[in-house]
């Protein structure tokens, strides 16, 4: 894997040279686009809207509107001089309790890992004083031309850092939002209903077990139409809950949710982790298993490697 970036890490007078690599992967299926009835593919062109004719890459400047209408246009090489943090270095400014941070402010999600060998004693020993302490540590760097406010935390034998919006990004509801739908009161006895309905769907965080479907059927339809099948719509999503019918609504939906617990604890409860089962594990499961068992270097292995050091331990 490349990475994204590269520079150096500094907390107080340590500093520890660093690679930062993406942690997310896109799955979304990718579309080329045709005109209709044809095989003709649509492209894109940079084209001078008065001549016509098409621009090289390496011959466009950037332009800023003014009120006026005019514009101030500015070199790709004006804004390299006038970045900030021209060193690349990545340094903590302070650090903050993780769950203090709204995650309305989370953007995107890396990992950082030391450039080379020799710097994983000092990356190793920050990497644990954060575990330790259950802090993350907030940083600014650039990147692609681009200051960026950033969360670095322990994460599964790596730190983990987290792109986060800078507050003047964030809108303000009250602004944008003049009805707001907070002005309603709850009333008393649905209000104790709501609560426990979510009491009834209240549950471990278990990431694994939720993917996206959309995605899949569109790859099913891709292949249906490969075959000349068709493939079945999805199902219409249901009617709004009428306010008379609020309460009892709320009511089915609580014990709805206490059946639905009660289904996925015994269903649970017939399941065991043991090396018969590993194959239908996932790699979340089989790295929670992997620390419960204490398998050295397990950060590193494959979903392959996770499931062979299992059954040999």
């Amino acid at each position: 894997m490349r990475p994204v970036w590269s520079g150096s890490l500094s907390l107080g007078l340590v500093t520890v040279p660093v690679r930062l690599y993406s942690a997310v992967e896109d799955h979304t299926v990718h579309f080329r686009q045709f005109q209709r009835g044809t095989e003709d593919r649509i492209r894109y062109r940079r084209v001078n809207e008065r001549t016509g004719k098409e621009v090289d890459f390496d011959d466009i400047v950037k332009g800023y509107e003014l009120d006026s209408g005019e514009y101030v246009v500015v070199e790709p090489a004006e804004l390299d001089e006038i970045a900030p943090g021209r060193s690349k270095s990545l340094d903590i400014e302070s650090f903050v309790a993780l769950n203090a941070v709204d995650p309305m402010f989370f953007d995107k999600t890396y990992w950082l890992a030391p450039a080379k060998d020799e710097f994983e004693r000092p990356y190793a020993l920050l990497l644990e004083a954060m575990r330790s302490s259950g802090k993350a540590g907030v940083a600014k760097f650039v990147m692609r031309g681009r200051e960026y406010l950033s969360l670095v935390r322990s994460g599964d034998g790596v730190m983990v850092l987290n792109t986060l919006h800078f507050a003047a990004d964030l809108r303000d509801p009250a602004e944008e939002l003049p009805d707001l739908p907070g002005k309603a009161k709850a009333r008393g006895k649905e209000l104790d209903m709501a609560v426990d309905l979510i009491d009834a769907m209240s549950d471990d965080w278990r990431p694994e077990e939720y993917r996206d479907t959309y995605t899949e059927r569109v790859r099913k339809l891709i292949k249906a139409k490969k075959k000349g099948e068709t493939i079945t719509p999805a199902t219409e999503p249901g009617e709004p809950t009428k306010v008379v019918d609020l309460f009892e609504a709320l009511s089915k939906s609580v014990e709805s949710g206490k059946a639905k617990k009660s289904e996925a604890k015994k269903s649970g409860a017939k399941k065991s982790p043991g090396k018969k089962d590993l194959s239908s594990l996932s790699k979340a499961d089989l790295e929670k298993l992997a620390r419960e068992r204490d398998i050295k270097g397990r950060s590193k292995m494959t979903r392959a490697g996770l499931e062979k050091a299992l059954k040999a331990s």
